[in-house]
């Protein structure tokens, strides 16, 4: 739920960013505090979806790798993890744009590049990069459960190592997109009129705009689980029985 509201207050802030920075001439007038002000907000934001994806990789890793752990006391210390950690980085970079930072960085609402901006690189890098440790770590936890004695002698035809490896491999397919690990894929941007530049920016695009959605459908829509709530609460909406059927039927069978 979380990771699903840091997803949602994101894409939100970034149409009205777009709205903003197109739509109006914000740009063009001498106080720009409003805008800065958007651009740190989004920036938290963004800094958040990171920070949860990270929690849910801590979560999956401690919760398999863990069987003695509290996972109340594990999910309110996530939740102030995920929520308050990016502040710290966001304030930090606040103070070093907005009082040390030349005044080039300063203008245009803070879009252009700055040095500075790796304060908010560095958290981002740090979590793909756990993610991906909690991830070869749980494949190689999932592994070993696969490959237990209890498994095979309880498993049919059809349960040797290749289809072991088959689940432990769509097991990590699914996790992913949750852990955020196809940012990989763009790591550093490439320079202006680069060859690979405009390959970059769809390649980009496109993992940026369906991973709420790519999440949602795996986890949520496609979940067992959601599922038979979903149709349990249809029939109870749509087809309750009515309360007197059962009576008037009573009445009926003594009537001549």
């Amino acid at each position: 739920m979380n990771l699903f509201a840091s997803f949602a207050a994101n894409n939100f802030l970034w149409l009205i960013w777009y709205h903003v920075i197109l739509d109006t001439n914000v740009l063009d007038t001498d106080s720009q505090t409003g805008c800065v002000l958007l651009h740190l907000i989004l920036h938290y934001f963004l800094l958040t979806n990171y920070a949860w994806m990270l929690c849910e990789g801590f979560y999956l890793h401690t919760v398999l790798v863990s069987a003695f752990i509290s996972e109340q006391k594990l999910v309110r210390w996530l939740i102030v993890l995920g929520w308050s950690s990016p502040a710290i980085f966001l304030i930090l970079y606040g103070i070093l744009r907005g009082y040390v930072s030349e005044e080039h960085d300063r203008a245009l609402c803070w879009m252009n590049e700055s040095p500075y901006s790796n304060v908010l690189v560095a958290p981002v890098c740090l979590s793909m990069l756990l993610n991906l440790l909690f991830l070869c770590n749980i494949v190689r936890v999932v592994l070993l459960k696969l490959r237990a004695p209890a498994s095979v002698s309880n498993g049919g035809p059809g349960t040797g190592p290749s289809r072991n490896i088959l689940q432990a491999f769509r097991a990590t397919l699914l996790l992913v997109p949750l852990l955020g690990l196809q940012y990989i894929l763009t790591p550093f941007r490439p320079g202006k009129n680069h060859p690979y530049e405009a390959t970059y920016e769809i390649i980009s695009a496109f993992t940026a705009s369906f991973q709420g959605l790519c999440v949602a459908t795996l986890f949520c829509f496609c979940n067992g689980e959601v599922i038979a709530q979903v149709k349990r609460r249809w029939r109870i909406a749509f087809f309750r029985p009515r309360a007197n059927s059962y009576t008037a039927t009573q009445v009926s069978s003594f009537l001549p």
